[in-house]
């Protein structure tokens, strides 16, 4: 008798992503946790502008690093609420969403932060988020994200406020691009759609 290995059922989507989101959340604490209990600051390994090392590693490093457990609390919520939604909805869109809004976050910092500043956090990485999925509910042209990005504005509205310079000691620059970046993630992720759907 021949006995044929069935396959392992696949992870179910939602899982999946709260995996993910709660790996990289932990990660986050993780790293905080040891930078209080090194004599040596992590922090030092953010964004520094205009300068080589403090764009590499920083540009990789930086989400990572928090200044404080109130400030990795901040965007511990959006991030795990917005990256759940933006695995569901496109798990490789998600993380074209997530590698175009760190690199442009991270850039608009290093061009534009003020020199001698220090940048760290993962708000670029949440208003990259947020500006993919706002985005998604215009170009894709699928109910399902609009009314996500309808439902989003509704809860993370107030967020927009922060891509401007009004308050001093917080990144609108690591705001503004990535949000920049997660719109253009959208329409990327829309045109690779497009490229592989069979034509007409």
């Amino acid at each position: 008798m021949t006995l044929t290995p069935t396959d392992p059922r696949p992870i179910h989507p939602l899982r999946r992503a709260l995996t993910l989101w709660g790996a990289l959340i932990a990660l986050m604490w993780l790293i905080l946790i040891t930078d209080w209990i090194l004599p040596a600051h992590l922090t030092a390994w953010g964004i520094t502008p205009r300068t080589l090392d403090g764009l590499v590693p920083g540009l990789l490093a930086a989400p990572f690093l928090h200044a404080g457990a109130g400030h990795l609390i901040s965007n511990m919520v959006p991030l795990a609420v917005m990256g759940t939604i933006a695995a569901l909805r496109d798990w490789r869109g998600m993380w074209t969403a997530l590698a175009v809004a760190l690199v442009a976050s991270g850039l608009g910092v290093w061009l534009l932060s003020p020199a001698g500043s220090v940048t760290v956090g993962a708000s670029g990485v949440v208003f990259g988020l947020f500006g993919y999925l706002l985005a998604r509910g215009v170009v894709m042209r699928r109910i399902g994200d609009l009314l996500i990005a309808l439902l989003l504005v509704a809860v993370y509205g107030s967020m927009v406020w922060g891509i401007f310079p009004t308050q001093p000691h917080i990144s609108w620059q690591a705001h503004l691009f990535g949000f920049a970046g997660g719109v253009a993630a959208a329409f990327m992720v829309r045109s690779a759609a497009k490229a592989k759907s069979p034509a007409a």
